[in-house]
């Protein structure tokens, strides 16, 4: 029995048993709890089709869906100290990162890439919030401003999708040294007479958003993203008041002046193309491409006429005949 039960039953079993479903096939959205398929979820830009929340979108998932065609190619940023504090919390600072590196495929919480949009041609990053918060340090520092310089450079439109908690404590004052590092390339680009858009996705807190996220010469926003420096908590317990609802959110934002815009994540695209032509002096977008035209048939020969005398004559030479019968 122990052989069977063993050995025969569980190769039995092995055989026949039915393929285990993948664990990632379904999501759940966070505002409304709609069970989502995953392929529809992702032809729909990570968007829920049922109340419509804009879920997190990855920097790569971003591009693909930005460029023309999903064709990027990213700008080679320097590589900072790894750890320059010899930070340790609960872990070790080079340990969090290589688990953070392992859970999302990207190096650090910001990609910076240059191609084409609408065939304009642009340099634009994005931050990663699944990358410990999208945190700002000083690799991401060190992207924002290869991807001004590679701007000014190619002398084309500066478009960052900013996600973030802040600062990231583990670098402590080296990453609250961005802000003013990242305000200086906002400058150099502003001299340079480039666009410098910022598209704030949720959320947007912290360092992020008292530097480069708010000076821009547009901002827009996605639908009810988290927009602000400190928690709606700790305000309300600074000012002890009672804080309107939708209190920074891109809505409220928008109402009070601070937004310009908010689109939704599928006209996204449309709206920075009309943009940085409109900004960099460009024609409107192409809407569509055109068929080339057709070479012209050559035209068929009509019959040849006869002549006004010849059918005249002919006219009088059919009664005369017509006599003769």
């Amino acid at each position: 029995m122990n052989w069977i039960s063993n050995y025969v039953r569980p190769k039995i079993n092995s055989l026949f048993s039915r393929r285990e479903v993948p664990e990632n096939l379904w999501k759940k959205c966070p505002e409304c709890g709609t069970m989502l398929f995953h392929r529809e979820l992702s032809d729909n830009l990570n968007v829920c089709t049922n109340c419509d929340h804009h879920m997190q979108f990855t920097p790569r998932e971003r591009f693909g869906a930005l460029f023309d065609g999903g064709i990027f190619t990213a700008v080679k940023v320097p590589e900072p100290v790894a750890d320059p504090l010899q930070f340790r919390d609960q872990k070790r600072y080079p340990d969090r990162l290589k688990a953070a590196q392992k859970a999302t495929g990207e190096h650090e919480a910001m990609l910076v890439a240059e191609g084409e949009i609408g065939r304009t041609p642009v340099v634009a990053a994005a931050q990663d919030f699944s990358f410990i918060g999208g945190s700002m340090s000083i690799y991401v520092g060190n992207a924002f401003i290869a991807g001004a310089e590679r701007a000014v450079q190619l002398k084309r439109p500066y478009i960052v999708f900013s996600a973030a908690g802040g600062a990231r404590m583990q670098e402590g004052i080296l990453a609250l040294m961005q802000m003013p590092r990242t305000t200086v390339a906002i400058q150099m680009l502003k001299e340079a007479g480039l666009p410098y858009i910022v598209v704030l996705t949720h959320p947007t807190t912290g360092g992020v958003t008292a530097s480069y996220a708010m000076l821009g010469d547009i901002h827009i926003a996605e639908p009810n993203a988290l927009i602000g420096f400190a928690g709606s908590r700790v305000i309300e317990q600074t000012i002890r008041e009672q804080l309107p609802e939708g209190f920074q959110r891109a809505e409220y934002l928008l109402d009070h002046g601070m937004l310009d815009r908010v689109t939704h994540r599928k006209k996204m695209k449309e709206e920075l193309v009309s943009l940085c032509r409109m900004l960099m002096r460009l024609e409107p977008p192409v809407v569509g491409d055109l068929p080339a035209p057709e070479e012209a048939a050559p035209a068929l020969e009509a019959p040849a006429q006869p002549e006004p005398s010849q059918a005249a004559a002919g006219d009088e030479a059919a009664p005369m005949e017509e006599q003769k019968k």
